[in-house]
C-alpha cells in the first residue's frame, strides 16, 4: 500500500465522519493501519476535532441510542463497548446517565417473555436462572431484571413464584 499524505488521510476520514458517526479512536486505529506518522496523525486528529468532524460525546450519544434501540442492550454491556471504543468514563457516565431507567425496563420485559417461551426448564427456579443468566448477558443490571422478573405474565400462571 503506498503512503498517504497528511491531507489525502484528513480528506478521507473527513469523509468517513460525514457519512456516520466515529470516535477517535477509530480514527486513530485508521491512520495507524495507514501507517502515517505520530505526528500527522496527531495533526489530522486535532483538524477533525477542531473541524467538528469527530465529537467523542455526539458518538457516544449515538451509539448508546442505537444499541438500546436496535440491539437491546442494557447499560452494563453499554458501558463495555464504550470502555472498548477509549471514550472517557465522564463522557460514558454522562450519556448513560441521560438514559431513563425506565427505558431498560420497557425493552427487557418483551426480550423475557420472548425468551420464557422459548425456554425449556425442568423447575420454575431453573427458568427464573436462565432468564436472568439471559437478561444479564444482554448487560441489564439485577435490579432491573428483579423488577421485570416481578411482573406477572397473563399466559403463564407460575410465574408469579419470579
Amino acid at each position: 500500500m503506498k503512503e498517504i499524505t497528511e491531507q489525502e488521510a484528513f480528506l478521507r476520514l473527513s469523509a468517513q465522519c460525514a457519512q456516520a458517526e466515529h470516535c477517535q479512536h477509530e480514527m486513530l486505529e485508521k491512520m495507524r493501519r495507514w501507517n502515517l506518522s505520530e505526528e500527522a496523525q496527531a495533526k489530522v486528529m486535532a483538524r477533525l476535532v477542531r473541524e467538528r468532524y469527530v465529537d467523542d460525546e455526539r458518538y457516544a450519544r449515538a451509539f448508546v441510542k442505537d444499541k438500546i434501540r436496535y440491539n437491546k442492550w442494557g447499560r452494563r454491556k453499554i458501558e463495555q463497548a464504550l470502555w472498548q471504543k477509549h471514550i472517557d468514563n465522564d463522557i460514558q457516565q454522562q450519556v448513560l446517565d441521560d438514559v431513563n431507567p425506565e427505558e431498560y425496563v420497557q425493552m427487557l420485559r418483551p426480550l423475557l417473555q420472548q425468551k420464557r417461551k422459548s425456554t425449556k426448564a425442568e423447575s420454575p427456579y431453573e427458568l427464573k436462572q436462565k432468564l436472568i443468566r439471559f437478561a444479564m448477558g444482554r448487560g441489564f443490571g439485577f435490579d432491573i431484571i428483579r423488577q421485570c422478573m416481578e411482573v406477572t405474565d397473563e399466559d403463564e400462571p407460575d410465574v408469579q413464584d419470579f
